[in-house]
């Protein structure tokens, strides 16, 4: 159903099913398609609550009938991850498109939101099916193993997915390693089995004023 056009642009070919896709991404659709606003960036109530509680502005719409409808969000760069009845814990604005059968919603992150100023929640993508995350950049994915841990700067982080706990880091940030001083008061820390994706350019974020 999901497959790239270059490396910036979404093909999702429709036989009368649905996918949800992040609201005013469509640049171009053939056949007969319908598009329908949804509201809460997340299935239900507890996801249209956690939405207005956190200030996160996540709207979707709903795309379905027959035939090809393109995707596109801002020039980003566009990563295709397939789900096998896992979870996907991706940051809200990268979040471009899932497949109809898979299950949006949100989830408690803690101090990560608190030092991106993007809320205390983060999307969560469920189920079997395809999903597809945008990025400033070519996304990398990097591999976390029992034996490796991970620690990654809050503003290039973008999903993770696996068996993987987060912890959070202060007072030591990758700028003030090198002595420069004024980049983001916390540091990511991921541990277990999974993968995570990170971008080569980081959003701005209000930790480096913390």
């Amino acid at each position: 159903m999901f497959r790239l056009q270059g490396s910036k642009v979404l093909a999702v070919d429709m036989t009368g099913d649905a996918v949800k896709a992040k609201n005013g991404s469509m640049v171009a659709y053939d056949g007969r398609v319908t598009f329908k606003k949804l509201s809460g960036g997340g299935e239900g109530l507890r996801g249209m609550v956690t939405r207005r509680l956190t200030g996160e502005q996540m709207t979707v719409m709903e795309v379905r009938g027959h035939g090809t409808c393109w995707l596109a969000d801002r020039a980003a760069e566009i990563n295709l991850v397939a789900l096998r009845g896992d979870t996907l814990y991706v940051e809200s604005g990268n979040l471009l498109a899932t497949d109809g059968a898979l299950r949006t919603g949100t989830t408690f992150t803690g101090l990560r939101g608190a030092s991106q100023g993007t809320g205390l929640f983060t999307t969560t993508v469920e189920g079997h099916g395809q999903a597809a995350i945008v990025s400033d950049g070519p996304a990398v994915v990097l591999r976390v193993t029992p034996q490796y841990p991970l620690t990654v700067d809050p503003g290039a982080y973008v999903a993770h997915q696996g068996q993987v706990r987060q912890s959070f880091q202060s007072g030591v940030t990758f700028r003030t390693l090198l002595g420069e001083g004024g980049g983001e008061a916390f540091q990511i820390r991921f541990e277990g089995d999974g993968l995570v994706y990170v971008q080569p350019s980081e959003r701005n974020t209000i930790a480096g004023d913390l």
